[in-house]
């Protein structure tokens, strides 16, 4: 039965959303012909989100006429849907009460990200449109550092007295909860409003009204600092599953929440700058389809300059044994063979790495303890290409001469070499994260093709040290 209802939920949205789609050119219909409360009754049963579509689809003329013709108390969430540079065009365009309808609208979280993400003289204007108790939120919100918690705290939360009654909490709760940003969880503070305890919800309903709120605290409580590092607050919330963390300034006084929308919209942001990184350039500071050619194509240039000049340390390193590749002209078929296993190992190293810092699961204090493991698994992993490569060229020289009267010494040299090479990718590709780390550097700088670039060089200095030693006297 719970399949069927399911089922039956999934048609009825896929359904919807093809509706929505087939309605869009009659909306674009109704916006030429001024048709705004036709218009308006349509949008009715439509989300927020789905709105801020549709102003994307419609023409930049247009947008504000739609955006004009939403229900007021629905246009400040679409408008909080929108990306900082659209927001940006529509302000331009709206009158100054308009804006100050929509500013008052606002989440004080959102409202923050707005101002911050504007330009300054555009964040002094909207400034001055703020209602003086708006107007106190967003300067305090603004006062505290870039990419701290502080910035996306709302102040918008109930709060109760550990000496209260129940029956008075619960009557607090009636009548400023309708104000809260969430009222899942009610905050404890004492007398100074410093936090106590967090207590849900339920518990308020099943408790004795005459009870007391301090009877049902267990003094239990995860917050954090308004000063601390907004993936500070992604790592709480995953870590104890809950949907809202009290932020406390540096006397553990409560000074608002933050929610679970903001911190997953500061997830998202986190992995995606961090994956751009990895591969091998800056994070994109907007979305890829509003970026322009000229600007996406010397952000490219840039990083592949960068690492093309690193790959120029491979010829020189080539330049260096051009010698003993005169004399034994077969060493070069195993050079793309040894680069790309060293390159593979470090990549790998530095992925797993990477993910692992920025989740939390390892620190910098745990740089020997994963030193240690990337050395055994690099030398196993090496040994196992090691073997697979030395009877390649042992059971190959069996039919066929392409490898020489040595071949066993050519098997030798290439079989080391990937132990070697292998094992320095796991431990570059490991320990480079943490010296970005040390180094106040963001350890995603570590890429993917970095790691390779700097394993490459290395490599071929490791070939052909091997080359030289076990071909001494005999192709060299």
């Amino acid at each position: 039965m719970v399949i069927l209802h399911k089922t039956i939920r999934n048609y009825r949205n896929v359904l919807n959303n093809m509706l929505k789609e087939l309605l869009k050119p009659e909306i674009k219909e109704m916006i030429e012909l001024h048709q705004w409360s036709d218009l308006r009754e349509v949008l009715g049963s439509w989300e927020p989100p789905e709105i801020a579509d549709l102003m994307l689809d419609v023409e930049q003329s247009d947008r504000v006429l739609l955006f004009r013709s939403l229900p007021r108390q629905i246009s400040a969430d679409v408008f909080s849907y929108l990306d900082s540079e659209q927001q940006d065009e529509l302000l331009h365009e709206l009158t100054n009460q308009e804006t100050r309808e929509i500013l008052s609208q606002l989440s004080p979280d959102d409202r923050t990200t707005l101002l911050e993400e504007l330009p300054a003289e555009a964040t002094q204007k909207l400034l001055t449109l703020l209602s003086p108790e708006d107007l106190k939120e967003a300067r305090q919100l603004l006062g505290y550092p870039e990419q701290s918690i502080g910035r996306l705290t709302t102040p918008d939360f109930v709060s109760v007295r550990a000496d209260w009654t129940v029956v008075q909490a619960l009557e607090h709760i009636r009548q400023y909860g309708k104000y809260s940003e969430t009222i899942n969880r009610i905050y404890v503070t004492d007398n100074n409003g410093r936090l106590l305890d967090d207590i849900m919800l339920r518990a308020f309903i099943f408790a004795d009204p005459r009870d007391s709120v301090r009877s049902i605290m267990d003094l239990n409580v995860v917050s954090v600092s308004a000063f601390d590092d907004q993936e500070e607050a992604v790592r709480a919330m995953e870590k104890y599953d809950i949907p809202a963390l009290p932020v406390v300034d540096s006397a553990g006084v409560l000074i608002g929440i933050v929610t679970f929308d903001d911190v997953m919209d500061i997830s998202e942001e986190e992995a995606t700058e961090d994956f751009q990184k990895f591969g091998g350039m800056e994070a994109l500071d907007k979305p890829y389809n509003t970026i322009s050619f000229f600007f996406f194509f010397f952000f490219l240039a840039g990083w592949l300059v960068i690492l093309f000049v690193g790959e120029m340390l491979t010829a020189t390193a080539l330049a260096y044994f051009e010698g003993a590749l005169q004399k034994a002209i077969v060493l070069s078929l195993f050079l793309p063979l040894i680069m790309s296993s060293g390159g593979n190992s470090g990549s790998q190293a530095a992925t797993l790495m990477v993910r692992a810092i920025s989740l939390g699961e390892v620190t910098l204090k745990d740089w020997w303890w994963v030193m240690r493991r990337e050395f055994l698994s690099g030398l196993l992993l090496g040994t196992i290409l090691g073997i697979i490569g030395f009877l390649r060229i042992v059971v190959w020289s069996k039919f066929s001469t392409i490898y020489g009267d040595h071949y066993l010494l050519v098997a030798l040299t290439v079989s080391f070499s990937l132990v070697g090479v292998v094992l320095w990718g796991s431990l570059s590709g490991s320990m480079l994260p943490f010296v970005l780390k040390k180094l106040k550097f963001d350890p995603a700088a570590s890429s993917a093709p970095f790691v390779a670039t700097l394993v490459d060089v290395t490599g071929i200095i490791i070939y052909f040290s091997f080359a030289v030693w076990l071909l001494r006297g005999t192709l060299l």
